[in-house]
């Protein structure tokens, strides 16, 4: 029998009252993609953490190479060949990418051949670390990891941000890592994903590691019911056929009458005439790979940059932004993609769900206290907030994270819901039930645009989808017919031809 290169044996981990791992048991072996899966709050980033150093287990074994270690931090753990990409890019944002890399001990040199390898040679390593966008940001840390030529590589949710081309390109590193016989440990929620690349899943559900296959043997249907267990409605809503989403018939009212947000020639950085408009109780996508001006319409949009031309209206009144807090004033509100962005890591669920009643307060005095908790209790059950951990919100799994960022506005109230990309790193369950909630507050009557870098969402969820290729729009599409090849046809700038292959 092979020595596995990393395995663990009943590790536990506690947090006071709060149980992150009650006993996990994972075995890697040589030459394997090994896919760790399990829905949020499973323990899948809290053994990775326990497996690079970063934290103790309250019980239980690491062992590498075959021999019981003890690793005392990451950089005892890089020593044994243990290298960790995590969901969030470990670089300081005020440094020059250079300086992250020698503050970290990593060879610029060795990063540039990876970053050449991976055909990203334009990321500048003199760039400042808050100047690259975060899917770039998750390559430049991706190339640091295996430019210390480890073991095991442990890729903690890496490509829940990229776009498909960049997702390949990790890809291609993972293959190659294979062939060297070194391994991976790969977490996903892109179940196709796991299933089309990975040789080996463990899945981890409340703790501890519940099923264990080879991907050949168990399909995206098996990772499902390993992940929920008993859940089964919630398996048989992920395996349902997508019903129609016709928008409701509404023959009093024109489609312009209708308008809740119209965007009209807009044009800032790279988006370049861009026009469109979103009606009330529709749900509309945006799909674009990365680096194609999605990121500065979400940021117009919001508040959060002022466009060079163009106009927005809400209702058919202009929308001059000047910051945020203007955006949401007229009722336009922002999900983001990271999470930590949004919230106040440090305080607690029901803080973090209030924080927009604090906008409304004209001067000194008392906030209207019950109002207030009915607002956020309703939130909490709509969304099943997951409130163990309600200290702080810092403690929530991603997926829960995310749930607090969406219910501070469905507390509060909006008109428009700007969703940028709002269920990556999110498990299956967690998805579906953002899914349902995005559709249940469009036949509500709110608005909702809706970015993915999951083309397989805009039919999922949406009504229609606009497609963006280098700043403008290539395509307008109905979600009936919003497939993926379409979709990455479009997003590719090759409207009307036949896609071509991307990745191996």
């Amino acid at each position: 029998m092979t020595t596995p290169l990393l395995e663990t044996v009943a590790v536990a981990k506690r947090y006071g009252s709060v149980v992150a791992l009650r006993s996990a048991n994972l075995a890697v072996g040589p030459g394997e993609i090994h896919a760790l899966l399990g829905a949020n709050g499973a323990g899948k980033s809290t053994l990775v953490k326990v497996l690079t150093g970063v934290i103790r287990p309250s019980e239980g074994e690491v062992r590498v190479h075959g021999g019981t270690v003890v690793l005392r931090d990451p950089v005892d753990a890089q020593r044994r060949g243990l290298a960790p990409v995590f969901q969030d890019p470990a670089l300081v944002p005020d440094l020059t990418v250079v300086d992250n890399l020698r503050l970290t001990g990593a060879d610029p040199e060795a990063v540039r051949h990876w970053l050449g390898e991976m055909g990203l040679r334009s990321i500048e390593l003199t760039a400042f670390v808050r100047d690259i966008p975060l899917p770039l940001l998750r390559m430049l840390d991706l190339a640091r990891a295996v430019s210390r030529e480890p073991a095991v590589l442990l890729l903690d949710e890496i490509t829940a941000a990229l776009p498909i081309d960049l997702a390949d390109r990790v890809i291609e590193v993972m293959r190659r890592w294979k062939a060297t016989n070194r391994s991976v440990l790969f977490i996903s929620h892109r179940l196709a994903e796991v299933r089309d690349v990975c040789d080996v899943a463990t899945v981890l559900r409340d703790g501890c590691d519940v099923d264990r296959f080879r991907t050949e043997d168990g399909g995206e249907a098996r990772m499902v019911r390993a992940m929920l267990g008993d859940a089964a409605a919630v398996v048989r809503n992920v395996t349902r056929s997508v019903p129609d989403r016709a928008l409701p018939n509404r023959p009093d009212a024109s489609p312009i009458a209708d308008e809740v947000l119209a965007v009209s020639d807009l044009r800032v950085g790279k988006l370049d005439g861009i026009s469109f408009a979103a009606r009330r109780g529709e749900v509309l996508g945006v799909a674009a790979l990365e680096g194609q001006g999605q990121d500065l319409l979400f940021e117009v949009l919001s508040g959060d940059r002022r466009p060079s031309s163009g106009e927005l209206r809400v209702h058919g009144r202009p929308l001059i932004a000047r910051h945020p807090a203007d955006a949401i004033r007229r009722g336009v509100v922002l999900v983001p993609s990271d999470r930590l962005h949004a919230l106040l890591p440090q305080r607690s669920v029901r803080e973090n769900l209030a924080l927009p009643f604090f906008r409304r307060v004209r001067s000194w005095g008392p906030v209207h206290r019950r109002s207030e908790t009915a607002a956020v209790d309703d939130a909490i059950a709509r969304l099943s907030i997951d409130t163990r951990a309600q200290a702080q919100v810092k403690r929530l799994s991603g997926g829960n994270q995310q749930k607090v960022t969406i219910g501070r506005w469905l507390a509060t109230g909006f008109d428009v819901l700007l969703c940028f990309d709002p269920t990556r790193g999110i498990d299956v369950g967690t998805k579906h039930q953002i899914y349902d909630l995005v559709r249940g507050l469009a036949d509500a009557g709110k608005t909702v645009i809706f970015f993915t870098s999951e083309l397989r969402e805009i039919a999922q969820c949406c009504d229609r989808a606009v497609v963006i290729y280098e700043g403008k729009i290539t395509e307008e599409i109905d979600a009936s017919e919003a497939t993926e090849e379409r979709l990455l046809n479009a997003a590719h700038g090759l409207v009307g031809e036949a896609p071509e292959r991307v990745g191996p």
